[in-house]
């Protein structure tokens, strides 16, 4: 049986995630306690009509139940006659704020309007299940039908290639790191950009910036052998069921050097043909 986690931040597209597993024929339920979910999946295999593939959405609106996710998840994994996947859907903080807002919706967590502070707590609250998710889904910049072809791809893909995802930003030292990050790569190693004066209120965005970051040589090795480990090691991760990377590159202020860095390695694995994202914290 083919068994679908959605699970993910409040307002970032679960239940727009739900309707398509729903249109594919999955029989898909909203806000069921964790520890029923085992119990309702044995029912539905050894019941008369018996479900083949079904989705359920678990988030922090579960309250207390939701404390049960770590048991169930554990038991799904083990089971051989289940193929389990988890699907985390997120967005950033700006676009999960302007969507509470334009629906006038209160978040779980907060007793009123949106606050940052409620996204921030509930980021915490889910950390450790992102951690343990096949695929991430960033829809800060989707719309619904790009969401539904990003799951047409992960679920209807039959390469490795196409169901991977590489996800690659940059952040700044001085603002916190990214608590998403599977790798956090310190790249303050490379001439920093803002020392030049003509260069100094631009960023990595910009073409005389991107020129000067990567006409070092230390970044010219540093970029190729980055892509060497990142092919080498994404099967690995797809053996141990992980199809999603974030690959958060910092620098002091997230300007030149990381958005210069992130945006590369973007346009090289796009011009191979990978799933890749993009996304630059400072530059919101």
């Amino acid at each position: 049986m083919e068994v679908v986690i959605i699970t993910g931040l409040s307002g970032a597209g679960k239940t727009k995630a739900s309707d398509w597993f729903e249109d594919k024929g999955y029989y898909c339920i909203d806000n069921m306690p964790p520890a029923l979910i085992k119990n309702f999946i044995e029912l539905a295999m050894t019941g008369k009509k018996k479900i083949s593939k079904a989705a359920f959405v678990v988030d922090i609106r579960g309250g207390e139940f939701f404390g049960d996710m770590r048991e169930m998840i554990t038991a799904l994994e083990s089971d051989a006659n289940i193929d389990f996947k988890i699907v985390f859907i997120e967005a950033s903080d700006e676009a999960l704020i302007r969507r509470f807002n334009e629906a006038r919706r209160n978040h779980p967590l907060s007793a009123s309007s949106i606050t940052r502070e409620a996204i921030q707590n509930e980021r915490k609250l889910l950390e450790e299940l992102r951690s343990h998710a096949h695929f991430v889904i960033d829809t800060s910049s989707l719309k619904v039908a790009e969401l539904n072809a990003e799951l047409e791809k992960i679920f209807s893909s039959k390469t490795k290639k196409d169901s991977f995802v590489l996800k690659f930003m940059s952040f700044g030292y001085k603002h916190g790191m990214p608590t998403e990050a599977d790798w956090v790569i310190d790249v303050r190693f490379i001439p920093n950009p803002y020392y030049v004066s003509s260069l100094k209120k631009l960023t990595g965005n910009n073409k005389k910036v991107a020129h000067y970051v990567l006409k070092q040589d230390v970044t010219i090795e540093f970029v190729n052998r980055l892509q060497e480990i990142i092919k080498k090691l994404v099967p690995c991760y797809v053996k141990e069921g992980k199809y999603s990377l974030t690959v958060a590159f910092g620098c002091t202020g997230g300007q030149h050097r990381s958005v210069t860095l992130a945006n590369e390695l973007y346009k090289i694995f796009t011009a191979e043909g990978w799933r890749v994202t993009l996304e630059h914290r400072e530059l919101h």
